[in-house]
């Protein structure tokens, strides 16, 4: 059966992943108000930009990895619109344009709190959100996907949340930002190894592709284990023991890794994809609830 138009859409959007813009943003509000800058005109439209930034992004990866035959009928995860003929290439061509298009609108209006360079960033968003799975050399297909999400869903969205608010960038502001940008890309992990077979025929080679599966575990759960030790660190600068909040998941990422690890059918992955952004989105927030805590235990 054919989905109806808003939920045809709304998979292209792939809600899955949208945790990896609203966490970076909320980190670095939340260090922003620790610092006695936040401000929530600029904190509400970095959300913004962040989001349509992810969703165009995701209309773009339907879009390519459709023309270059990474979705097929023999992919495992959930049916994107284009491959399963729900949405014609050109019409999410155009999405994905006026996705990408809103998102400059918007990113514009940030100018007033950070200055022109800020369109360097912005046009540079948009650019790599495209050549992720497009362009003449796509970064996914080459295995740099990983490192795409950890700068531009880490270093960059919490640090340019950050720095429209306060002004600077500061060394707490790049180790916050450290974890965030590691769980983001966990989730690219569980989906290219749900994936690997079908990337493979496609040419499209992910790091899981290169290295293999068990890499892709080491990868994974290395990440864990440095977005984990960052709270700590954060004590040992001075925050104080609220930064341990984050903690509190340490039994939830544990048994992730063990689920990548003993994962048999492509719909445990599936589930774990979606429980791997509910991981960052609630570490995100007991992090930030941490640095916003440490305010008052000072």
């Amino acid at each position: 059966m054919t989905p109806s138009f808003w939920q045809i859409w709304w998979g292209a959007a792939r809600p899955r992943t949208l945790p990896a813009a609203v966490a970076p943003v909320v980190v670095g509000s939340a260090l922003a108000w620790h610092v006695g800058k936040f401000d929530g005109a600029a904190a509400a439209l970095c959300l913004g930009f962040a989001l349509l930034i992810q969703i165009g992004t995701n209309f773009a990866n339907d879009y390519y990895d459709f023309i270059q035959g990474a979705d097929t009928q023999a992919r495992v995860g959930p049916r994107r619109a284009v491959a399963a003929g729900w949405v014609t290439p050109a019409t999410m061509r155009r999405a994905m344009v006026g996705v990408f298009i809103t998102a400059f609108l918007l990113g514009l209006s940030l100018i007033a709190w950070g200055g022109p360079w800020l369109l360097a960033i912005g046009v540079a968003s948009i650019l790599c959100g495209i050549a992720y799975t497009g362009g003449p050399w796509p970064l996914g297909y080459h295995g740099l996907g990983d490192l795409f999400v950890f700068i531009f869903f880490g270093l960059v969205a919490v640090g340019t949340t950050y720095y429209v608010q306060a002004g600077t960038v500061t060394v707490d502001a790049v180790i916050v930002a450290i974890p965030i940008g590691l769980l983001a890309a966990n989730i690219l992990v569980v989906n290219n190894y749900r994936d690997v077979e079908t990337d493979a025929a496609a040419g499209k080679r992910t790091l899981v592709v290169r290295w293999g599966r068990r890499f892709a575990r080491v990868q994974f759960g290395g990440s864990l284990v440095v977005a984990f030790l960052i709270p700590g660190l954060l004590w040992w600068r001075g925050f104080g023991c609220a930064m341990l909040l984050p903690w509190l998941l340490l039994p939830v990422a544990r048994r992730h890794a063990q689920r990548l690890g003993n994962a048999a059918t492509p719909g445990e992955l599936i589930v774990l994809l979606g429980d791997t952004g509910k991981l960052l989105a609630l570490y995100a927030l007991l992090l930030s609830a941490a640095v916003v805590g440490s305010k008052f235990m000072a």
